[in-house]
């Protein structure tokens, strides 16, 4: 395991102590960009993701079908400077305010969320 992957870092007690995580040890992360306030995606994150995003400020999130840690960016380009980290009220939401550079979407789109309105 390398020491600068996200595995290596510990969520600050005092922070994993509001997060709510689910029975998976998951919490959902929304990111949302910081200069237009537009809804870019939704990811998942465990305490390490959480972690190494809040130490490096880069978006890392882990994902729940190849059960592996991904840096936004690391392997397309498309970086995520995350500019600040909030919870919802209830702690079960975590809302990542970032500088997206290239598209947020796994298909190279901008956002997630422009592909299928509904209404």
């Amino acid at each position: 395991m390398n020491q600068n992957s996200p595995e290596t870092y510990q969520l600050d007690p005092a922070i994993a102590a509001r997060v709510r995580f689910n029975d998976q040890g998951l919490v959902p992360a929304i990111a949302q960009a910081a200069d237009t306030g537009e809804v870019l995606m939704l990811a998942w994150m465990d305490d390490h993701a959480l972690a190494y995003t809040l130490a490096t400020r880069r978006g890392t999130y882990y994902s729940r079908s190849r059960q592996e840690y991904w840096i936004k960016g690391a392997t397309s380009g498309h970086t995520q400077q995350v500019e600040s980290v909030s919870l919802d009220c209830d702690g079960d939401t975590v809302l990542l305010r970032v500088y997206q550079r290239g598209g947020a979407c796994h298909t190279g789109d901008r956002t997630c969320f422009d592909a299928d309105r509904l209404a």
